[in-house]
């Protein structure tokens, strides 16, 4: 079975993040969404609200599932038998990153091999920070999340 890891903080997970999936679902038997908890990072979800609404999301897809995790991505990859790590690429400015995180995983572990994804177009430009942007200043996120995120997204930046 092919096992892939699609790790990311998904603060929050945006309808360009569904699209990767849906494209990586059909390649691999089963992946794991990664919900990283970065303590250095400030998030506007917590990882267990983050998994829940993930989860909400990924329920037509029987070969996925998500869970939260901490610690080195290749360790987490070992533990749950992944062969692969998911990585989406919107644009050039996003290469010299992903290419940085793809040669520190593969010196860790050359077991572990990750598979780039372009954006479709229509993503291209969506962010995470650029969704909770927009939802911050009461815009409409419509179509940037799935609907029950934009519902979550908007009762947190009510509260703040």
């Amino acid at each position: 079975m092919r096992v892939a890891v699609y790790p990311g903080s998904f603060d929050p997970f945006t309808n360009g993040h569904l699209d990767i999936l849906k494209r990586a679902a059909g390649i691999f038997d089963h992946i794991i969404i990664g919900v990283l908890v970065n303590p250095a990072k400030s998030c506007l979800f917590s990882p267990e609200e983050r998994v829940e609404m993930i989860s909400e999301v990924i329920k037509p897809f029987e070969n996925v599932r998500a869970i939260h995790f901490n610690g080195l991505l290749v360790d987490f990859c070992q533990k749950v038998g992944a062969c692969a790590i998911i990585r989406g690429l919107r644009a050039v400015s996003d290469y010299e990153y992903e290419m940085q995180m793809f040669s520190v995983n593969n010196r860790l572990s050359s077991e572990v091999e990750t598979v780039f994804l372009m954006s479709s177009p229509k993503f291209s430009f969506l962010s995470s920070s650029i969704a909770k942007e927009v939802a911050r200043y009461g815009g409409d996120v419509t179509g940037l999340v799935p609907e029950n995120i934009q519902s979550a997204m908007l009762a947190k930046f009510a509260d703040i």
